[in-house]
């Protein structure tokens, strides 16, 4: 598949779409956590671009760490059963949290990492999504902080990957049929 013409023919959001959006996310967290230290924990791999971009943007005391969930494997349907790989480091016990994902589809993956935190006594528990799939939702879950509602087709880039590829494109594509 030529990158080239997947960038050029099927954006959903190009970049200054998408840095305009995390520029909105990033003053309504740093509103909301005025004047307090917050623990932002990106769910991986798909959100460490949108996390780092977001982090800068928000010009408040944060810490940041990672949780490791696995729903899809090599598919671009969820297999509806979710994986923990990687747990966060950070003591989460009485933080304020942020839960930053790239893309909340069926809920499974976001719901699973919420009990996850809840679990380990987090004071206070928000959802930053940048693109919430709302037609695919099994589960339903609060998102706080919203980048875009995206279409019910498959997305990369940003951040997003289909088998691994496209994480570091600059736009968030319609990944076509191959």
């Amino acid at each position: 598949m030529n990158i080239g013409n997947i960038e050029k023919d099927n954006v959903f959001a190009d970049s200054s779409e998408i840095e305009a959006a995390v520029e909105r996310l990033a003053v309504r967290i740093r509103q909301d956590y005025k004047n307090k230290k917050i623990l932002l924990i990106g769910v991986l791999k798909g959100s460490f671009i949108f996390l780092a971009d977001l982090a800068r943007k928000m010009e408040i005391d944060t810490e940041i760490d990672f949780i490791g969930l696995s729903s899809y494997g090599k598919n671009r349907i969820s297999s509806g059963s979710v994986r923990l790989y990687y747990e966060p480091k950070i003591e989460v016990a009485g933080r304020d949290v942020v839960l930053v994902e790239d893309i909340v589809d069926t809920g499974l993956s976001t719901a699973f990492a919420i009990n996850y935190l809840n679990n380990r006594k987090a004071k206070s528990i928000k959802l930053c999504a940048l693109l919430d799939k709302k037609c695919r939702r099994e589960v339903e879950v609060n998102i706080d902080y919203t980048g875009f509602i995206a279409p019910d087709r498959f997305l990369v880039g940003y951040g997003l990957d289909y088998n691994e590829s496209y994480r570091n494109l600059r736009n968030i594509i319609i990944l076509g049929e191959e």
